[in-house]
């Protein structure tokens, strides 16, 4: 398989740390709404791509300010 550039490697972080993240924040929080009701996984579904669509740019702009915010605090590696 063909890696992309690393140019690509933010735009990648971002997308897949916001699915692995809002994905699972969402499942609990829509869980403990809702409770496991018939239409859970519909209610679930749609509660995900509103965050996804609003997480994954704030993670993408985000991230490098929070690395730079660690680093004052933290040796980087």
């Amino acid at each position: 398989m063909k890696k992309l550039p690393k140019t690509r490697f933010h735009l990648v972080f971002s997308l897949l740390m916001g699915a692995m993240m809002i994905s699972l924040m969402t499942l609990v929080i829509t869980l403990v709404n809702v409770g496991l009701v018939p239409d859970f996984l519909s209610r679930w579904l749609r509660a995900f791509l509103i965050a996804y669509v609003v997480g994954v740019p704030v993670i993408f702009f985000l991230a490098p300010f929070a690395r730079k915010l660690t680093g004052r605090y933290v040796e980087m590696p």
